[in-house]
């Protein structure tokens, strides 16, 4: 089983290696629900991480839904060709219709720029899977497509809660494609993930760092939220995620 971690920094990146993930996905703020990285950002994770993992950038130029516009889809296929001239292993992408079905015209250009920057990169589908009508749908279309793996919690909130629907999809996918289980992922869910037959996790492994008792004041924010706070990859979670996952895969070779 492979481990996945989301990671929003160089350090981040350096975590994940260390701790042996065998790939991150790159993006910035978390806490909007990630969007795409930047081009500096990009350049110091590969930095910290010394080719001791895959990195696979997030391509979503804005927070919100996976309805895009023109200069939307634009400005995504040049993300994505900058990030790979850069030495991105893949990208991490998804668009819908406003019907919640797939937008194939929008991800067609994507996948597009993609192999035209790099043939050999890796496509991801995110979790814009679990906001679409029909997630096994999508799945059959994106196998059509050529995607290496789709990121989904099984069309619930959390993974935990999707299970069912994680291992139809495993099961429907015959290993076209691989099936990766994120969003509200826990330690505790990954042996039920195994067991179902998926073949990689995905986790945040974020902790929330604060330094409000220093006296910072509020620069703008009005809902009362920690001014200082921001998140940072944990290192304790990853090391105990890779742990779990070597020994289900120990476990199942025996």
């Amino acid at each position: 089983m492979k481990l996945e971690i989301a990671v929003v920094s160089a350090a981040g990146a350096g975590t994940a290696a260390a701790e042996g993930a065998h790939r991150v996905e790159l993006c910035s703020s978390l806490e909007l629900g990630g969007i795409t990285p930047s081009q500096g950002l990009m350049e110091a994770s590969m930095e910290h991480v010394d080719g001791r993992l895959e990195i696979h950038p997030l391509i979503r130029c804005r927070p919100g839904d996976f309805r895009y516009s023109a200069s939307d889809v634009d400005t995504m296929v040049h993300e994505i060709r900058h990030l790979l001239a850069q030495g991105a292993h893949g990208v991490v992408v998804g668009a819908l219709t406003p019907s919640g079905d797939l937008d194939v015209h929008t991800i067609q250009r994507l996948v597009e720029a993609a192999r035209a920057a790099n043939p050999g990169a890796q496509l991801t589908f995110h979790r814009a899977i679990d906001q679409s009508n029909e997630p096994l749908a999508v799945l059959e279309q994106l196998v059509e497509l050529g995607f290496t793996r789709v990121l989904t919690s099984g069309h619930e909130a959390t993974a935990g809660a999707g299970l069912k629907t994680l291992a139809a999809m495993a099961e429907r996918s015959g290993g076209a494609v691989e099936i990766m289980a994120g969003g509200g992922l826990t330690l505790e869910d990954i042996p039920a993930m195994h067991a179902a037959g998926l073949s990689a996790v995905h986790l945040s492994a974020k902790k929330t760092v604060s330094t409000l008792g220093d006296g910072a004041i509020s620069l703008g924010a009005q809902d009362g939220a920690d001014p200082t706070a921001y998140t940072v990859t944990d290192r304790e979670v990853v090391r105990a995620a890779k742990a779990m996952v070597n020994a289900l895969d120990l476990a199942a070779a025996r």
